[in-house]
């Protein structure tokens, strides 16, 4: 059982370093244009894919780029960096805008050389925004107005309008912009504005617009290892990966052996790590952290005093710091994974007890009454006889019952020696006396 978990674990680390080999696809002869898909949302997992797709373009010695875009936007962070690719690259540029391209996606077509647009296709509404959809402060806001006119300003297009695109503020009565409102070219008005070249039906068109119809196109594609990397990065994905990697090692600690829990909890964390790195936002330092961070938690096991276990939190801690790539949204992952350990933890130690490794170290059983154990002889049958007492019971002392010597206690009253006494009540060790008045004592 315990081969087949390890060659389960060991597929699950092969398939995707495998699957990120993938060779791209070509057709034509003569000239080379590699056209690369900007699509779906932003972000990092998309962001290390453009720059693997131009580097290659680079290598290839490609004569053209076209990035084919559709994208609601993304992460504002991601779309400097690719831009910054873009500008640096020395190959021709064409952004071709096949639905629409909103925010981010703006930004970086307008970073190309040209822009070319499908009808019925639209650029525009680019406000930036925090990670909770609300719109950034004033500081973010002014250099994200920058950063759309100075991208306008590289290929000589009127920045009022890409102002327009970031600022409600503005108004723009040619195209009919009140304030309160982005604007949102649509492909004719983009053409009309100097904001796109031209508007084609089809990458045929396109390529006999750009006097490349006979040049062997190059097609890339997300390998399925880029795909995995840009899902597990991620704001929403991250902290449903740490809570399942974090409670899964905890529950691990609580059941025999290495299962189910270990192996789920530890493929979590890797593929969080694995996604990070693709995406070039973690190096083999962080993972390194992360290791010797569960080693220490390990350690605090057999090593007493708190300190080795408060070490090994931390590495781990730091090192998913390390690897991610907003501070925002990894403290918030974190947090919201510690919550969800803490009470699936609780629940698991509810319903299905402690099995864990600890067992072998630690008494976790008890003894009780309802288990048949007693810490000390039930003298139940005492109650209701009479002794004497034989030490005065102040209000303890000693009595003695058929040559059976007791130590008893009084409800509150001095008793004297000699004294009948009656055992009125039985608690445990704890025996209950009063004394038995003579209707005869006081003398003749």
């Amino acid at each position: 059982m315990k081969k087949v978990r390890f060659v389960f674990f060991l597929a699950l680390i092969m398939i995707p370093l495998m699957a990120s080999i993938q060779p791209a696809s070509s057709e034509g002869s003569g000239k080379t244009v590699f056209v690369i898909p900007v699509q779906q949302e932003i972000e990092r997992g998309l962001e290390a894919f453009l720059k693997r797709s131009i580097k290659d373009a680079e290598s290839a010695g490609a004569d053209h780029i076209i990035f084919e875009i559709n994208t609601p936007g993304g992460r504002v962070d991601s779309a400097n960096n690719i831009a910054e690719v873009i500008r640096d690259t020395k190959i021709p540029t064409t952004a071709y805008i096949v639905k629409d391209a909103f925010s981010a996606g703006a930004y970086i077509a307008l970073n190309a050389d040209e822009i070319v647009m499908k009808p019925s296709t639209t650029i525009g509404s680019a406000a930036v925004i925090d990670s909770r959809g609300n719109t950034a402060g004033k500081k973010a806001e002014s250099a994200w107005i920058a950063e759309m006119e100075a991208a306008a300003e590289l290929n000589n297009r009127n920045p009022k309008y890409a102002r327009a695109m970031a600022d409600d503020d503005m108004e723009l009565k040619e195209l009919g912009l009140k304030k309160g409102e982005l604007l949102t070219l649509t492909a004719n008005q983009a053409v009309k504005v100097g904001y796109a070249e031209k508007i084609v039906k089809d990458r045929s068109e396109l390529l006999f617009y750009l006097k490349l119809d006979d040049a062997s196109v190059t097609q890339e594609d997300l390998s399925l290892a880029e795909r995995l990397a840009s899902f597990v990065t991620s704001p929403v994905v991250v902290p449903i990966l740490l809570s399942i990697g974090f409670l899964g090692m905890v529950i691990e600690l609580f059941t025999a052996g290495f299962g189910v829990a270990g192996i789920i909890g530890l493929s979590s964390m890797f593929l969080y790590f694995f996604g990070h790195l693709l995406a070039g936002l973690a190096g083999w330092e962080s993972i390194a952290l992360f290791i010797l961070g569960i080693i220490f938690l390990l350690l605090e096991v057999f090593v007493p005093g708190g300190i080795v276990g408060i070490l090994g939190l931390t590495a781990v801690i730091a090192s998913l710091v390390m690897a991610a790539g907003s501070l925002t949204t990894i403290v918030t992952s974190i947090a919201i994974a510690i919550v969800v350990t803490i009470i699936g933890a609780f629940l698991f130690l509810k319903f299905f007890g402690y099995r864990g490794p600890l067992r072998k170290l630690v008494l976790f059983d008890s003894t009780s009454t309802e288990k048949g154990y007693v810490s000390s002889r039930q003298r139940h049958d005492l109650s209701g006889r009479i002794a004497e007492s034989i030490t005065p019971l102040r209000p303890s002392g000693t009595a003695e019952l058929d040559g059976e010597y007791l130590d008893v206690v009084t409800e509150g009253s001095f008793i004297q020696k000699g004294k009948r006494i009656k055992i009125v009540k039985v608690q445990g060790s704890r025996i209950v006396v009063r004394e038995v008045k003579d209707h005869h004592e006081g003398g003749m």
